[in-house]
């Protein structure tokens, strides 16, 4: 390099007597000119005068009696964890899904699946349902901004808007990936998000693809939220434009699905406007079981709809179809149609399930007693759930599914396995329930191990004694 450094000196010492003004600035670039040259140099020798290698020649040659022994030792990793040892087929069910089911040819008492108000056994639904398809088939074909919209779908829409008192709603095709859509379609990249610890795996799917910034509080505990929100207030004030620049949504469920507890409504509009942060509720179970008209949490707690920004919500429970919404003020919902992944490239509801949830909308809005008889079926079920030795009810009094855990809990695979061997006897008592099941390498916070029961409006007390019999004789030895 210095060599370098002379020679150009001298070239410039050779250059004045010409006429050629290379002092000054121009002496001052002597080292700065030195450098590129030599990078140049290097790069002249990289290309041209390095070695090549030939992979083929590096590789060793194997013998045909060689390749046989690799071949044979070779054991491939699997793809997935296979099936736990507590792991059973799932039932095949060979009815109509309402208060029993007929599994294996027998009837059983259904407290398995969200049919609350046992919409799927209208037939005057099932009826209409079936003279849609005469009329628009089977299938769309399509996703709802490529020929996939149909008359009856924006029926839904606008239906769905006047009943929950907002400006507009979008209906997904698929109820999973109408959060999971949702939440990414508006949170970005340096956004942060703040979400309740047992949120479910959909909500949490939707937080994973908007790739913000996540702040998890415990479970419905507000003290824990606000200490999260003054922190970021803190450091807000350190850096006011970059804080300008970041949006915050907090994410909740209106009845957390892992635990059947219900969100405190009043308090996080109360700190989402203190705090500024915009409101995202995940409804799928509360959306038609909560309130006077199940409206969901809003109405059960009083609480005007347009202080939550986004309400999602399923039409996979309560409606007894397919699909999920989202719902809230024009400039919120429009923005879906071009960005919520799950509605732009998913093809469009078919005609006979948004039927079916249009009638079952219209029967919702009619369901005072039915609404009433839920919340009095799920209470009878809670205290008598709560009686079985070993076994314990936890949740609100007002939701509809119960989850049921051990007392003396141990190992999450070992309750696992003891709760599975309880749903097992349960069924062949004549008792169809659910393990409720998660993706365990996948959760971003465990669940506790629990069966889930999700009540009727419509089951009778005999039905609901039966039940608890049922259950108490399937826990007996195995959670005591």
């Amino acid at each position: 390099a210095e060599t370098l450094v002379s020679a150009l000196r001298s070239y410039f010492a050779w250059a004045a007597p010409l006429g050629l003004n290379l002092s000054g600035a121009d002496e001052a670039s002597i080292y700065h000119i030195a450098f590129e040259i030599f990078l140049i140099l290097v790069v002249i020798k990289l290309v041209f005068f390095s070695k090549s290698y030939n992979v083929k020649e590096l590789s060793a040659k194997l013998t045909a009696a060689e390749e046989e022994e690799l071949i044979r030792e070779y054991q491939p990793q699997p793809l997935g964890t296979g099936k736990t040892e507590y792991y059973s087929e799932p039932p095949v069910i060979e009815s109509v899904v309402g208060t029993t089911v007929v599994i294996g040819g027998k009837k059983k008492i259904n407290l398995g699946t969200f049919n609350f108000l046992d919409l799927t056994e209208s037939k005057e639904i099932q009826e209409h349902a079936a003279q849609s398809i005469r009329k628009y088939g089977v299938g769309t074909c399509g996703p709802r901004g490529f020929y996939g919209t149909l008359d009856v779908h924006l029926d839904l829409e606008n239906e769905l808007a006047k009943f929950l008192s907002v400006e507009e709603v979008i209906i997904y095709s698929y109820g999973f990936s109408t959060v999971a859509s949702a939440i990414p379609a508006y949170a970005k990249r340096g956004d942060i998000i703040f979400y309740d610890e047992a949120i479910s795996f959909a909500t949490q799917r939707g937080l994973i693809a908007a790739r913000s910034t996540l702040r998890a509080f415990k479970h419905n505990d507000m003290d824990s939220l606000e200490a999260l929100l003054k922190a970021q207030a803190a450091e807000d004030k350190k850096d006011p434009k970059k804080a300008q620049a970041t949006r915050r949504f907090l994410v909740v469920e209106g009845i957390y699905a892992n635990t059947g507890s219900l969100a405190p409504l009043k308090k996080l509009v109360e700190l989402k406007y203190k705090y500024k942060v915009r409101l995202i509720v995940e409804e799928s179970l509360s959306f038609g079981t909560l309130g006077a008209n199940g409206r969901g949490l809003s109405e059960y707690f009083g609480v005007p709809a347009e202080d939550v920004d986004i309400i999602v919500g399923s039409l996979e429970t309560t409606l007894g179809s397919i699909g999920g919404f989202c719902a809230g003020r024009t400039f919120i919902i429009d923005h879906q149609r071009l960005s919520g992944q799950g509605y732009c490239f998913s093809a469009s509801l078919p005609a006979l399930l948004a039927v079916g949830a249009l009638d079952a909308l219209a029967k919702l809005g009619s369901s005072q007693d039915a609404l009433a008889a839920l919340q009095v079926n799920a209470k009878v079920l809670r205290d008598a759930v709560s009686k079985i030795p070993g076994l314990k009810a936890v949740g609100d009094v007002a939701s509809p599914i119960i989850h049921v855990q051990l007392v003396a809990p141990s190992t999450i695979e070992e309750d696992e396995r003891k709760l599975q061997s309880i749903v097992d006897k349960a069924l062949a008592g004549g008792l169809a329930i659910t393990r409720a099941k998660y993706v365990r390498s996948q959760e971003m916070h465990q669940p506790v191990p629990s069966i889930r029961l999700a009540v009727s409006a419509t089951h009778t007390n005999a039905q609901l004694k039966e039940s608890v019999d049922i259950l108490r004789a399937a826990a007996k030895g195995i959670a005591q």
